[in-house]
């Protein structure tokens, strides 16, 4: 007899299942992630019945990131970056650096990245994420697509590098915010986009970023939610398996217009323009039905 068990590859709760007031892009899903091999159709289509209607799939290295394109190439409504993170800036090298260069001039990838600077774990030794870096910001402006970018603990050293670039490369995002205010002025200052996630929904260490959403210009401001990982730990459920997934935007955007004081529509509509915008997404394409029939397709 078929196992009839409910189980969270199928479905999430019903206090769990958002909509959208409007469309959503999700700047920063690693849906490449192991967690996502079993049932990442119905991912998708959870995703879909959410209004999270594009998705940017993160790619962190050269296999992550060949991952993301092939996806994006099998689904509608999916693009991908394309990258090596700072924990694995120890493995740079030409053949990453050809590689990367040959991933840019897909059409599926829209931005350069994860790439940055990360001083809180070091995986990669300052020198090695500072010199692969570098070259990742060659290859921005070689390619003109903007930067998706990781910092941690390093804020100072990634604008300080980034000034140095600044004329040479297009428009970039400091992705998963979770620094001060004097950060978040600097990236300002360099004309930077800001992706915030669940982080602001959690009550040990998001407190400060709920005082700082209302001071980041609307078209500065993207939105993601960098799953599986950065669950909302403020969910009105449970959730089986304690994995994050696109379904669940809309919560994260429904917090983040709660402490800037505005309506949930407006920043929805707003933050999907900012992100259709930054990573040249072609605004003719209504990704909501193209995401259904390629559901329907697959």
């Amino acid at each position: 007899m078929a196992d009839t068990t409910d189980t969270f590859d199928e479905f999430l709760p019903e206090a769990l299942r958002f909509c959208s007031p409007a469309p959503l892009v999700d700047i920063g899903a690693n849906l490449t992630h192991a967690s996502f091999a079993r049932d990442l159709e119905a991912t998708l289509r959870r995703a879909w019945a959410a209004n999270v209607t594009t998705l940017i799939l993160t790619g962190t290295d050269r296999e992550h990131a060949e991952q993301a394109v092939a996806l994006a190439r099998r689904h509608p409504g999916l693009h991908a970056t394309a990258g090596v993170h700072p924990h694995d800036a120890s493995r740079w090298d030409t053949a990453q650096e050809a590689a990367m260069r040959a991933l840019h001039r897909q059409p599926e990838v829209v931005a350069v990245g994860e790439c940055g600077l990360d001083f809180n774990r070091n995986f990669s030794t300052p020198t090695e994420q500072e010199r692969a870096f570098e070259a990742q910001l060659g290859l921005a402006a070689e390619s003109g697509k903007p930067l998706f970018l990781h910092e941690r603990d390093a804020g100072r050293r990634l604008r300080e590098m980034l000034h140095a670039w600044r004329d040479d490369i297009a428009d970039a995002v400091v992705h998963c915010f979770t620094a001060d205010r004097e950060t978040l002025y600097g990236y300002l200052d360099l004309d930077l986009h800001i992706g915030l996630t669940g982080w602001l929904c959690d009550e040990r260490r998001g407190h400060h970023l709920r005082a700082l959403v209302g001071e980041i210009p609307l078209d500065r401001l993207m939105v993601e939610t960098d799953c599986p990982y950065l669950l909302p730990r403020n969910l009105p459920a449970k959730l089986k398996g304690r994995r994050h997934e696109p379904a669940l935007l809309p919560w994260i955007v429904r917090e983040i217009a709660h402490w800037r004081g505005m309506p949930e529509t407006e920043l929805a509509q707003a933050t999907t323009a900012t992100a259709r915008a930054f990573f040249r997404l072609d605004e003719t394409i209504d990704d909501h039905h193209a995401l259904e029939e390629g559901h329907r397709d697959g």
